[in-house]
């Protein structure tokens, strides 16, 4: 069986390419998605990607991964630093999830700095530009022991942390 995942993405991400490109670059969300999909067929599995500006949305997005999906790889945006409601659907959720921003929010202003939804993921990746989808496609892929063998064998050998 192909394994599943479900990737979505926040408010305002839809006008990648054009806001705040001296943050965030020239790229955009649909040359982000066809990357995340020509990876996916590399990879050997089924992607669904979406994007919301509405919380409640989202949240209907998580809970429908319930069952169906192996993995969640979110860029919750704006939400990340404010929705209780996100972190609360992202719990019930028990594959991997990996929390992914585009700019290393560690270095923003006070305000972008601290991502509330973290503390319901598995990891967070963050300051490797449209990259970090693929880096968070490769780690799901590993962690849930899914590599193809087409995938370079360094990739394949390093064990997830908090795996038994």
């Amino acid at each position: 069986m192909t394994a599943r995942i479900i990737i979505l993405n926040g408010p305002n991400l839809n006008f990648l390419g054009i806001r705040e490109p001296h943050i965030y670059g020239s790229t955009t969300l649909k040359e982000i998605e066809a990357s995340c999909r020509a990876l996916a067929d590399q990879l050997e599995v089924s992607i669904s990607f979406h994007q919301s500006n509405m919380e409640g949305e989202l949240v209907e997005l998580i809970q429908s991964a319930h069952g169906k999906a192996d993995a969640i790889i979110m860029n919750p945006a704006a939400y990340s630093f404010t929705s209780i409601a996100l972190i609360d659907a992202l719990k019930i959720f028990e594959g991997p999830k990996i929390e992914v921003h585009i700019s290393n929010i560690h270095m923003r202003d006070e305000l972008h700095r601290h991502s509330v939804t973290s503390s319901a993921c598995t990891a967070v990746i963050c300051g490797l530009g449209p990259y970090g989808y693929l880096a968070a496609m490769l780690a799901v892929v590993q962690r849930i022991g899914r590599l193809p063998g087409t995938i370079p064998a360094a990739l394949h050998g390093l064990a997830a942390a908090g795996k038994a």
